[in-house]
């Protein structure tokens, strides 16, 4: 019996997927309508995503076949929805995020700032959640991650170790870890053989003098790491997926919303929310694994100086490991900042931006999108040499000259392009395109009309709560896919701002604290050993309420003139809103400035 169990087991992938989809067979065929159809596809879909029988990103071309198969859209209506503006504009910020990582100037930041917050306990933690927030608002949370945490792991163990630290400071070898990671695309300064630290890649196990209080102070440091990756992702349009999705599915579901969210909008929301999630985070952490002993968290008394000048060693050495900033650094470091600038200056909203003065349409729209202004930048980055122009020898073959390669490189992009995301990303516009198709958006939107007595900040905190704890447990990408058009029929249905209650939901998307498959940031710190899944739950829980109630506090508060969530917005009115009063006259649930 046990070897049946064993056997369905490993081949449980193949029976979902060949079983799923005949038993919600009876829900088309007894009930032959679009509505029903598009039902069945979604709800396929979405079981295919929480199980992960197929891959992600394979599950999300499904649309492209049973669209067509069973009458709601056309092929070629079905595939124009998988490579949006807003697909283009996470490619381009994808391919600055390479090259920031390609030439290790996340790095130098990261050690950078370390050095200057210190290494006593409470700013030690305070200072690596800065860090990879700040990081992970650019680039990918799990390269921040995958990058944070060696370096962390490395720090603790000189903080923790004093004989190690003794040793760092008489210049003696130190085989616990190597941070420098492999970089033959620029020169590293060498340092004498008594400054390199020769480390395995993964951190050795806690050792047997390490007291109760260190390993908790280790736990704390991990779980702070993963913690803030994902809390920063939420600052910028383009940190983490989610935050696409949400700006697709509105461009998609309101074509005439007149680019309500951008960057600046998202980035004007989003940041201050960030900030205070944060914040609180490193006090919540700082209480479960250092106690409220405050004064020693902070290092008030001079105790322990010795250790916490070998944890501050490491990471002074590892600055100087990486040399000088080279030309690719700082030719990075300014289109980097060109970028930005650009894409707040674009269409900011209360005052007229370049893209409306130089490239505005009949309406005085901009025509560029912020998925223009980050396709400029790449496409400067596969045009602009590494190193300052000039011909060079190729070190096979002296006597032939070569120019040096570019800031980046089409082999670079296809080995570290996640394709996958831009695929899955197509197929939730085309979930929603259908829903609208199909008539399933009108349908829903009726069935919820009884929730327009509700206040709405208690509809907000009831769908924060859902979203929060279903992305626990299926990915952040799957879970805004599946809810925001739902999210936005209902809004329509009651008469409330979309926005009210899409942008709090794909915030809480990203609140993925507790378990360490419910994001790649926890699996990593959960992979390097020292940190439980009780450890990971217990901080997790409580951070999870708190992110909740600080996105509400966002939305109901700064949230509100920001997006103009007073009234409900002539953009968003439908069939099932036919009944809504005017937008200058508000129903009982629409927020009052």
């Amino acid at each position: 019996m046990a070897t049946c169990w064993q056997g369905l087991w490993a081949y449980r992938s193949y029976l979902i997927v060949f079983l799923l989809p005949i038993v919600l067979l009876p829900l088309p065929i007894l009930i032959p309508t679009k509505e029903s159809y598009c039902a069945y596809i979604i709800i396929l879909l979405a079981l295919f995503w929480c199980t992960e029988a197929l891959p992600l990103a394979v599950t999300a071309l499904l649309p492209i076949i049973l669209f067509p198969m069973m009458g709601i859209m056309d092929a070629s209506e079905v595939c124009i929805e998988y490579m949006k503006d807003t697909n283009i504009l996470f490619l381009g910020g994808l391919l600055v995020a390479i090259t920031v990582e390609h030439w290790n100037l996340h790095k130098r930041i990261a050690l950078r700032v370390l050095l200057t917050i210190g290494v006593r306990p409470a700013l030690l933690i305070l200072g690596f959640m800065v860090v990879t927030a700040f990081l992970s608002m650019w680039i990918s949370n799990t390269a921040t991650t995958a990058m944070m945490v060696p370096i962390a792991h490395a720090v603790l163990e000189q903080l923790h170790n004093t004989t190690a630290g003794r040793d760092v400071e008489e210049g003696g070898d130190n085989p616990a870890f190597e941070l420098q990671e492999p970089s033959p695309q620029k020169e590293v300064t060498k340092l004498d053989n008594s400054q390199k630290l020769p480390v395995p890649p993964v951190p050795s196990e806690p050792r047997a003098h390490q007291n109760q209080q260190q390993l908790r102070f280790t736990r704390g440091m991990s779980l702070c790491v993963c913690y803030s990756a994902s809390i920063g992702g939420i600052a910028t349009l383009t940190g983490t997926t989610p935050n696409l999705v949400l700006q697709g599915q509105v461009n998609s579901l309101f074509p005439d919303n007149g680019n309500v969210v951008n960057f600046a909008s998202w980035f004007g929301f989003a940041f201050p929310t960030m900030i205070l999630l944060l914040l609180l985070a490193w006090l919540w952490l700082q209480i479960l694994f250092l106690g409220f002993n405050f004064r020693k968290n902070f290092g008030i008394g001079g105790q322990e100086q010795e250790q916490e000048r070998a944890a501050f060693h490491v990471i002074q050495t590892e600055h100087k490991l990486l040399g000088p900033m080279s030309f690719a650094e700082k030719a990075v470091s300014i289109l980097f900042f060109i970028l930005v600038l650009l894409w707040f200056t674009r269409e900011p909203g209360f005052f007229p931006g370049w893209g409306n003065l130089a490239f505005s349409n009949d309406k005085g729209k901009s025509m560029v999108s912020d998925g223009t202004v980050a396709m400029v930048i790449s496409m400067i980055l596969f045009i602009m040499p590494s190193k300052i122009p000039g011909l060079t020898q190729d070190p096979g073959n002296p006597e032939k000259l070569k120019a040096p390669p570019t800031l980046l490189s089409w082999k670079t992009v296809h080995a570290k392009m996640p394709w996958g995301i831009v695929i899955l990303l197509g197929g939730g516009f085309a979930l929603a395109k259908g829903s609208e198709h199909s008539g399933l958006s009108d349908w829903l939107g009726y069935k919820l009309t009884p929730l327009q007595h509700v206040p709405a900040p208690a509809i907000a905190f009831i769908l924060c709560l859902l979203v929060a704890t279903f992305t626990e447990c299926t990915s952040n990408v799957a879970t805004t896919t599946l809810f925001l058009p739902i999210l936005a029929s209902m809004a329509q249905a009651i008469c409330l701002h979309p926005l009210y209650i899409m942008l709090p939901c794909t915030l809480a998307s990203s609140l993925a604290f507790m378990l360490p498959v419910a994001t790649p940031p926890n699996a990593i710190v959960f992979s390097f050993g020292g940190v439980k899944v009780s450890d990971m739950a217990q901080a997790g829980f409580l951070l999870n309420v708190i992110g909740v109630l600080v996105i509400t506090l966002a939305i109901n508060s700064w949230g509100i003139p920001i997006f103009s969530l007073y009234s409900f917005p002539s953009w968003a009115i439908s069939n099932t809103t036919a009944q809504c009063l005017p937008p200058h006259a508000l129903p009982s649930t629409t927020l009052q400035p």
